[in-house]
């Protein structure tokens, strides 16, 4: 996926296909030692090479989430200009490009979307059951459930995001909407 610049930054990424021949002095792994994902690179890595804007290029691996290809991969502008969002199968990393070993996980695993919305600031990720933002500080709102299995989100409409979120019992999808400056919703499928 090519890299989406709807917010200002401070750096530049280059995804590679291979790593460097010539490794850069620097080198990052993500995610950091983390219960459960002890064989996280086993399934692959997105591997990124970072140039930062104030030098000090650095190679960042990102482990995959999950080796289907319909699971996102790429890299986003965040609404901090230092920090970079890598999504590598479905998992998505927010790296600090000023101090890389400053780096967070979104908490939705997978993320199936992401969504750059400039005007409220925000970075939007949808996973199977819900929805959560990055803001210029860091993850701003996480939803409550939205769905049995699935969200779709269809369109934002000034400060609120719409979409539909799967009922089980009915077997239907059910529209909801979220207040992009809280995270809170009315509707939705579960």
């Amino acid at each position: 996926m090519v890299s989406a610049v709807e917010f200002p930054r401070e750096w530049r990424a280059e995804i590679l296909t291979a790593p460097p021949l010539i490794a850069p002095a620097r080198q990052f792994t993500y995610p950091r030692q983390v219960a459960g994902e002890e064989d996280a690179l086993a399934r692959g890595a997105l591997l990124v090479q970072v140039h930062p804007a104030g030098g000090g290029a650095f190679l960042a691996t990102c482990a995959l989430g999950f080796s289907d290809p319909a699971m996102p991969t790429g890299v986003w502008a965040c609404p901090n200009p230092r920090e970079m969002c890598a999504v590598a199968g479905g998992y998505a990393y927010v790296i600090d490009t000023a101090a890389p070993e400053r780096s967070g996980q979104v908490p939705l695993r997978p993320v199936v979307e992401v969504r750059a919305l400039p005007e409220q600031a925000l970075l939007v990720f949808a996973g199977f059951h819900a929805l959560a933002a990055w803001g210029r500080d860091g993850l701003a709102w996480g939803t409550a459930r939205l769905s049995w299995e699935g969200v779709r989100v269809s369109g934002v409409e000034g400060n609120e995001l719409r979409g539909f979120g799967w009922n089980l019992h009915t077997d239907k999808e059910v529209e909801f909407t979220v207040d992009l400056r809280t995270g809170t919703h009315v509707g939705g499928g579960f």
